[in-house]
């Protein structure tokens, strides 16, 4: 048996969006038959660098065992959202803030499989160190 992976496709192939926009997420899994438990799909961001990285989650959807039955995942499922108008991504020298499409699949056995599909949302320039 393969391993099973996930394939997230974000809308038009983009990888920048404005707040306010919806972000429409397309996403297919390929896993044995009766190989996926339970499947989370998420939109989340959080922080790199220094200090505490805090994450927080603007989109929470959960797939229940239920929810799946019958369902061929190898087919492409999709869901949206509309972005929030923060925070903004921002590649600082120090701190970094990230948006991504996170989506786990809950497998037989207790195994998980999880993917992360980066965007970034705003237009903040990426900082620049200043050199002494």
């Amino acid at each position: 048996m393969t391993a099973a992976s996930l394939n997230i496709m974000l809308e038009g192939i983009r990888s920048d969006y404005q707040p306010g926009e919806i972000l429409e997420v397309e996403f297919t899994i390929e896993a044995a038959e009766n190989d996926v438990q339970a499947l989370e799909a998420s939109v989340l961001w959080h922080t790199e660098g220094k200090g505490d990285e805090d994450l927080a989650v603007h989109f929470f959807e959960r797939y229940t065992p239920e929810m799946l039955a019958g369902v061929d995942l190898r087919r492409p499922r999709r869901f949206s959202t509309r972005l929030p108008n923060s925070p903004l991504s921002y590649e600082g020298v120090i701190v970094k803030i990230r948006w991504c499409v996170r989506m786990r699949a809950f497998l037989d056995r207790g195994k998980q499989v999880v993917e992360d599909r980066y965007f970034r949302l705003g237009a903040i320039p990426a900082a620049r160190a200043i050199l002494p």
